[in-house]
């Protein structure tokens, strides 16, 4: 959630409505999604190039070190999916609009913010590494944060201004003034501590005439928030007279704010105050309008989530999701993150979004190559609970096994309609879907892959997820994949397990030097950020992201029969550009490897599974493939190449072994090409 221009303007307060403070020895609750948004943001990481994974890990890891040097306990809270009345699917379609003008600024070189594709993955995955509680709720967190940080009467750390409103006991922390790089000690007692600021809900009521604090949460709704945007609200705004200091030099929200406070705090109560906005209101729309706003400030009373009952006992209990009748496992998983919120979207609103990458605008966006993992996953959870119908109050799917995608399209959105897979019948049933062994879930997942179980014997466990996506992604991808594209990926695969024998026991000797040098060259590698970004190979490596994001979430929907990998030794944004570089110019891959044979017996173990699944033409030189083009124009194979022709290529792989390949062709086939401009 989000209040327009309270933050901005109780910070412009801070010596009146914020405290200092020495935070230490204390449990404090981390709002989850805030955190990782701001570390991603404020620590002068790679947003160009797709993301560095590994260096954003670092960050986190550093930032909980910070806490724990201070004898501070966190519980990280973070978001689920979407509300199941998906009141918030405007300002979810305004925000995806508003990435995809900031994605286009990064990929031309200019400024922006866009969080890389798999970054609340990694940030979940060192969670984990770090032992850091944590839980995934089931929708938005806020009103669960507030609950528990009261239950415990201990700070909540957050960016979002919601929690200027929640009446919080322990106070709010905001993230941009928790100076957590700045650990300082008490003189005389050695005791260390992180300087914050804690904003004063009391301080803010005594500077307005000691307004009564349930007064706040129809300011927040008369501000406009993530939930109510009414231009009866405007109408309200525009009639009535503000208090004096509504107008000036700091910006209409500030004073919008400003007015609506010295305004609000003339009333005893909500009540009152809610009667004289309704007042300025046509009659027509009073009751309709008084329904809305009430609803919208119950988002700020206490939640009946009980989180301290899962961070004691693990058990998580949501009146939301028990009264939808989903399988215990799935709950269960996804209050401990190892299912997405993907997965709950797609099952509870069969709608979901697709996050833009910095990619190509001018191509198609780069999660069409993903659609058929996507539609297998759509597959799987079509037919979860008969009380599922018609969560929200959209218009149910055009058929049953039908579901909305909100996507890129050019420099808008649109919504496209996707149909699932139709899936043998031992794998309809959701709740049973663990209770099916792990070889039958490893085939379904790599007969969604496109890959056969043998190529991927001789590849290490950790690397066998990233490996098969990449064969997916050779088959799939609609962005013209080059063979230095696939040696960058593979090399950088490499980094993690270099990384372990550099950072081992030195007596090694000889592979420890060896192992030590490639990856300082390695590092040395990496593609400064500015101008200049090759706009083919990053819609290439989008293309590779989306592939593994699904791929990773139906392993995660199949209680992972493969290995889940580290991401942060499986793909730098910053890596693989600057070997694509280097690759293109004056460097081999057999020459990078030259000094460190595990390495390089490694990098042809991955190359050899890939080569398996790739076209032909990748690893022939530059003059054959030419010749090769040439010859396929003449022969007029340019006809077979277009869209449906790709697509049925699908069923042809893996001849007798793949259970659901032909259906998912008719699927893709039959897929609704007619989309609405969202």
């Amino acid at each position: 959630m989000g209040i327009r221009g309270l933050m901005s303007f109780v910070e412009d307060h801070s010596n009146e409505f914020f405290t200092d403070l020495k935070l230490r020895d204390t449990k404090i609750i981390i709002d989850g999604y805030a955190l990782f948004h701001r570390l991603c943001f404020s620590s002068d990481l790679d947003l160009q190039y797709g993301g560095d994974y590994d260096s954003f890990a670092d960050v986190v890891q550093k930032f909980f070190e910070s806490l724990f040097a201070c004898k501070i306990c966190p519980y990280v809270v973070l978001d689920g999916g979407c509300d199941i009345s998906d009141k918030k699917l405007t300002t979810l379609k305004d925000r995806a609009r508003e990435k995809i003008q900031m994605a286009h600024s990064l990929s031309v070189g200019s400024g922006g913010y866009v969080c890389p594709l798999l970054i609340r993955e990694v940030f979940i995955q060192v969670l984990n590494r770090l032992q850091v509680p944590f839980v995934q709720c089931f929708s938005e967190a806020d009103r669960d944060i507030m609950t528990l940080a009261n239950h415990w009467n201990c700070p909540v750390l957050s960016s979002d201004s919601d929690f200027c409103i929640f009446d919080l006991k322990g106070g709010f922390c905001p993230l941009n003034s928790f100076q957590w790089r700045n650990v300082s000690t008490i003189k005389g007692t050695g005791d260390r501590y992180i300087p914050a600021k804690c904003f004063s809900l009391d301080a803010l009521c005594r500077h307005f005439s000691n307004m009564n604090k349930a007064l706040l949460p129809l300011l927040a709704v008369l501000c406009g928030n993530d939930h109510v945007n009414l231009p009866v609200v405007e109408t309200f705004l525009s009639k009535v007279r503000l208090p004096p200091g509504a107008a000036g030099s700091k910006g209409r929200r500030h004073h919008r704010v400003l007015g609506l406070l010295n305004w609000l705090s003339h009333f005893a109560g909500p009540a009152e105050a809610l009667n004289q906005v309704l007042k300025q209101l046509p009659k027509k729309s009073r009751g309709d309008v008084r329904e809305l706003l009430c609803c919208s400030m119950e988002e700020y009373l206490q939640s009946q989530v009980k989180l301290q009952d899962f961070f004691q006992h693990g058990a998580y209990s949501c009146p939301d999701a028990c009264g939808l009748g989903l399988p215990q496992w799935v709950l269960a998983a996804l209050a401990r993150g190892q299912l997405s919120p993907f997965i709950s979207d797609a099952l509870v609103l069969r709608r979901t979004i697709l996050h833009t990458q910095v990619e190509n605008m001018q191509q198609p966006n780069a999660h069409r190559v993903s659609l058929p993992i996507r539609q297998v996953i759509y597959g799987l959870l079509a037919n979860a609970s008969p009380r599922l119908e018609d969560t929200s109050g959209n218009a149910p799917p055009p058929q049953p096994l039908a579901f909305r995608e909100v996507e890129r399209f050019h420099k808008n959105i649109k919504t496209s309609i996707v149909a699932a897979v139709e899936l043998p019948k031992d794998h309809c049933d959701l709740s049973r879907l663990t209770e099916l062994s792990v070889a039958s879930r490893q085939a379904l997942l790599l007969e969604a892959l496109k890959v056969r179980p043998a190529v991927l014997d001789p590849v290490p466990a950790s690397l066998k997820l990233p490996i098969a996506v990449s064969c997916y992604w050779l088959q799939q991808a609609e962005a013209k994949v080059r063979l230095h594209h696939l040696q960058a990926l593979l090399l950088g695969m490499l980094l993690g397990p270099l990384r372990t024998v550099a950072h081992g026991p030195d007596e090694a000797g000889q592979r420890w030097v060896g192992a030590l040098a490639l990856c300082e060259e390695l590092q040395g590698a990496r593609a400064p950020p500015g101008p200049g970004l090759d706009l083919d190979a990053a819609h290439t490596f989008c293309q590779w992201q989306c592939c593994l994001q699904m791929g990773l979430y139906l392993n995660q929907l199949l209680a992972a029969p493969l290995l889940e990998p580290d991401l942060t030794c499986v793909y730098s944004g910053s890596l693989a550009h600057g070997l694509c570089r280097r690759l293109l110019t004056s460097a081999s891959a057999e020459g990078l490897l030259r000094g460190c044979p595990e390495a390089q017996q490694l990098y042809e173990c991955l190359i050899h599974a890939t080569r398996s699944c790739a076209p032909a033409e990748l690893f022939l030189p530059k003059s054959k493939s030419n010749s090769k083009k040439k010859r396929q124009k003449k022969q007029g194979s340019s006809g077979s190449k277009n869209r449906v022709g790709a697509i049925s290529d699908m069923g042809n792989w893996y001849e007798g072994g793949n259970r659901f390949g032909l259906l998912m062709v008719e699927n893709l086939e039959g897929c609704m090409e007619a989309s609405e401009l969202a």
